[in-house]
């Protein structure tokens, strides 16, 4: 099986008409400065030399901004740096993230004829209401506009999304889900909306006009947004923020659902879940739990918590491995 790596480039800011109210990309990536195409060459030879070879998958991503908004000639810049090492079979492919009203056939020629792959658009929510009270400059119909002529060009399709927007429920956030679905995605990413210095939204959060998810809805909204598009194969990428010094209490974090383990506590939460309905608990003898390899750290629980409670119910609790197992299967052996 190959290993995804990923080279990330950040262009912060640079091509966007406006903020989002939620939005200072400096502040969320931790990286102040556009970069020159001297230093996108270094960051992916830097990279390429840690990363082995052999059954790799490396993907070079410019993240960060709107990356079809930038001026035509930086943007073939970056382009024909990053194409390089496709042609020359060092990447296999190249992904870009840009919004959806910056999407058209001359911009997606131009993608493709430079090995562009993957185009994620920041849908963040197919909520009119949601999108308008959050600054995005834009509607539904962009979005759905822009996933349209993707996918027809034969590129993979990335929908990213926000939870706890302004204006947005639980109802609309399962909803932007299924659109994302019926829209074709091929992958997606869950972000909790934050509360950061210097933007519209930190002045709404002080005049009490907004308030943030809190940690613990945070955590179960995205644990059943996560499941619909598992049950639908949409493949989720991301779930909350890549921690940085920013974003924290003492630098640009204000408030809302941050966690440097955000997809470990929800996973944490589908697996609580999952052996609370499975398991017979008429016994109090002990237990040994088989779970897939790769899912052992969130059967247990972040901070062991799933193992915890179970420790409620029987006399001992041990969790192992079984390198048959896939998925979410497991079994239990009571003695």
């Amino acid at each position: 099986m190959l290993k995804h790596y990923n080279i990330p480039i950040f262009i912060p800011e640079m091509a966007c008409p406006h903020q989002c109210i939620f939005c200072d990309q400096r502040k969320i990536s931790g990286q102040q400065d556009i970069p020159t195409i001297a230093e996108v060459k270094q960051k992916i030879e830097n990279y390429l030399a840690t990363i082995p070879l052999k059954n790799s998958h490396i993907e070079i991503g410019f993240f960060g901004g709107s990356f079809t908004g930038i001026p035509m000639k930086q943007q073939k810049e970056y382009l024909q740096a990053a194409a390089y090492y496709v042609i020359n079979d060092r990447v296999k492919s190249i992904r870009i993230s840009t919004r959806p009203d910056y999407i058209d056939k001359d911009i997606l020629n131009l993608l493709k004829e430079n090995h562009v792959e993957t185009i994620e658009l920041g849908a963040q929510s197919l909520d009119e209401e949601v999108l308008l009270r959050s600054g995005r400059g834009h509607g539904v119909n962009d979005i759905e506009n822009a996933a349209e002529l993707i996918k027809t060009k034969g590129f993979k399709l990335g929908l990213q999304m926000m939870i706890g927007l302004p204006y947005d429920t639980k109802e609309k956030a399962l909803y932007t889900a299924k659109r994302i679905v019926e829209l074709g995605a091929d992958n997606t990413r869950i972000y909790p909306t934050l509360v950061i210095k210097g933007t519209v939204l930190e002045q709404q959060f002080v005049k009490n006009t907004y308030a943030p998810l809190s940690l613990v809805e945070a955590v179960q909204w995205s644990r059943d947004i996560y499941q619909y598009f598992e049950k639908h194969d949409v493949k989720v990428i991301r779930i909350g923020l890549h921690p940085s010094k920013e974003l924290n209490s003492e630098h640009s974090l204000i408030a809302g659902p941050y966690h440097p383990s955000f997809k470990e506590l929800v996973l944490t939460e589908i697996w609580k879940k999952h052996l609370f309905e499975n398991i017979n608990f008429k016994s109090n003898k002990s237990i040994i739990i088989y779970v897939p390899d790769k899912q052992i750290n969130y059967a247990i629980g972040h901070q062991a918590t799933n193992k915890n409670m179970l420790k409620n119910h029987f006399n001992s609790v041990v969790i192992k491995t079984d390198t048959k197992l896939n998925k979410r299967t497991f079994y239990v052996d009571y003695y």
